[in-house]
């Protein structure tokens, strides 16, 4: 889908705003504080249930309010909403119905973003490279999600079970789960992985062509892939009962980018790494579009960051192969020159203290 129309009330710093968008290319211009990643925010927020930059609703809702609105509406009238109030309280809507589900919402929409905290793939915890991985995985693999949510209640009852100490058939049971579950899921992942290591050449062939070939991504299931996860598990019984929490398994699952073996942050510079990251996500991108035939969404904030005037032409040369609906954020048109088409077939918005105004080209 793409958003065809979009209204947020209390959320951050924007006005009351119902915003027109185009259904492919749009641009807002603004400075720092402005608002354009509050607008960003607000879109992936109703994509995920939860924010890029905070886990705390409150600094998420105005001052002087006590709950916060997004709703869209799409180019095929599907109307998706969410209200969240100070206390986590949270009442979905689709098409007018109630929802208790916020992956309800998440299956209506295909929101992926890059911005300059997007480094974090290649800096942070295997955390951010599973979160990654993981969306994609919901999106185009229909029985992650459910397999998912069952490994993290056994996770969580064998580790009450590594960390009580309880009786060894109540262990030898969630451990039997836990195993069955970890190689299903690992099994889910190694296909997704191949399919964005396919997909991924592609655009890194348009973005990066001097190192599109030499980079590669290892994947790491989590535990030794030459051994049986209940040998693993069975071997160390007890130094995870003295841990008190499972070693190995589905959710100690990592990958590495890599050139030459060596990681990729340590071969390229800073904007080579924002174009490699724009190429990541666009792959995931396609192969959302190819497996569920919608429109992903995709939110770029602050494109001037990192990038030079010839990379941002490299990137808009690969976008314009892209079939998704696009939000991109600068602080002056200078930064946007290289990817404004010259058909005038976008719309562009100037943001100024939470006011979001169409710009006349």
């Amino acid at each position: 889908m793409s958003v065809k129309e979009l209204h947020t009330i209390n959320f951050r710093n924007l006005a009351s705003n119902k915003l027109a968008l185009h259904s492919d290319l749009n641009f807002l211009v603004g400075d720092n504080g402005s608002g354009k990643s509050s607008l960003l925010e607000s879109l992936f927020y109703l994509g995920h249930g939860k924010s890029f930059r905070t886990s705390k609703v409150d600094s998420l809702i105005q001052i002087g309010f006590d709950d916060f609105i997004i709703s869209v509406k799409s180019n095929e009238n599907t109307q998706l909403g969410i209200q969240r109030n100070k206390l986590g309280e949270s009442k979905i809507k689709i098409n007018g119905l109630a929802s208790s589900k916020l992956s309800d919402l998440a299956k209506n929409i295909a929101v992926q973003i890059v911005t300059p905290e997007s480094f974090k793939l290649f800096f942070g915890g295997p955390k951010e490279r599973r979160k990654f991985v993981d969306l994609g995985l919901f999106h185009v693999e229909h029985s992650f999600s459910s397999e998912w949510k069952l490994f993290q209640r056994v996770y969580k009852q064998r580790n009450a079970c590594l960390r009580t100490k309880l009786g060894l058939e109540q262990l030898d049971y969630w451990t039997d789960e836990f195993c069955r579950l970890s190689e299903n899921i690992a099994s889910l992942r190694k296909g997704y992985i191949e399919s964005l290591k396919q997909e991924l050449h592609y655009w890194l062939k348009i973005m990066l062509p001097s190192y599109g070939k030499d980079i590669s991504i290892q994947y790491l299931q989590g535990w030794n892939n030459k051994k049986e996860l209940s040998d693993i598990l069975q071997e160390n019984k007890y130094k995870e009962l003295e841990k008190g929490f499972s070693l190995y398994g589905a959710q100690k699952f990592d990958i590495r980018f890599l050139i030459d073996n060596a990681s990729i942050e340590h071969r390229l510079s800073r904007g080579q790494q924002k174009l490699f990251l724009l190429a990541l996500t666009f792959a995931q991108s396609k192969l959302i579009e190819q497996v569920k035939r919608i429109k992903p969404i995709l939110l770029i904030d602050d494109i001037g960051a990192e990038l030079d005037h010839s990379s941002r032409k490299a990137m808009f040369l690969a976008y314009q192969q892209l079939n998704c609906q696009t939000i991109i954020s600068a602080i002056d048109r200078v930064a946007l020159e290289p990817l404004i088409p010259d058909d005038n077939n976008y719309n562009m918005f100037h943001v100024e203290h939470g006011q979001i105004k169409a710009m006349i080209e």
